[in-house]
């Protein structure tokens, strides 16, 4: 029903992830990101408060696999959900309980964690992290490029319908929060977007922080 990737760019600090399914607004239920904390996917049969929990543990400290044990241990219905942390310092956590949908999957490398549920292939998360072990630029390049990757490998086992790539800086809010919610093509859209905003995303920030230092708004009217 889902797959992603949960990242963390050595050089910059910023966190985030991306994600795809067959289900509508993946990314509205599923991903989480907090900056100087980490980032956080809770699928499979979601949770959606799982992710700012494992957040409230990253914020205060708490390693990745010290995060998801807090949240895990004792949780009812723990079994059917499946989570994916990486925590500010790179270090990563998975979460795969037992009542997991159809063939499931996971992988790690440096500063990175995929996995997925109901998927085509049990090695889509290794063609995740091997890709964005090899991507370069912005960490939401690096993002989308792993989820690219997923969907070449074999993806779900349905067609996916719904998208999002999300990452956190050094603000309180995302830097990057790009969702496709229901589409045939999720994820070539979900690359347009990011190709339409990246140019104007510190643009974006600049206006947030000074907007008398900001450049023009690009709209009609605007002088």
């Amino acid at each position: 029903m889902t797959f992603s990737i949960v990242a963390r760019c050595a050089r910059t600090g910023q966190v985030g992830l991306a994600i795809s399914s067959s289900s509508p607004a993946v990314a509205a239920r599923c991903a989480h990101v907090r900056a100087g904390a980490g980032a956080v996917a809770s699928q499979n049969i979601t949770d959606p408060t799982l992710g700012p929990l494992v957040l409230d543990q990253l914020e205060a400290g708490l390693s990745a696999a010290a995060a998801l044990a807090a949240v895990t241990e004792g949780r009812p219905h723990i079994d059917y959900r499946q989570l994916l942390v990486v925590d500010r310092a790179g270090q990563t956590a998975i979460h795969s309980g037992r009542q997991v949908l159809g063939v499931w999957g996971e992988a790690r490398a440096t500063d990175c964690a995929a996995g997925g549920n109901l998927l085509a292939a049990e090695q889509v998360p290794m063609a995740m992290v091997k890709a964005f072990a090899t991507a370069r630029g912005h960490l939401a390049e690096r993002l989308l490029r792993a989820l690219e990757a997923g969907l070449m490998a074999g993806g779900e086992a349905g067609p996916v319908h719904s998208a999002g790539l999300k990452v956190a800086d050094r603000l309180s809010w995302p830097l990057v929060d790009l969702r496709i919610d229901w589409a045939e093509d999720p994820i070539g859209m979900l690359r347009q977007s990011w190709e339409i905003y990246a140019p104007q995303m510190a643009a974006y920030v600049q206006r947030a922080e000074d907007p008398t230092q900001a450049p023009s708004y690009g709209v009609p009217g605007d002088e």
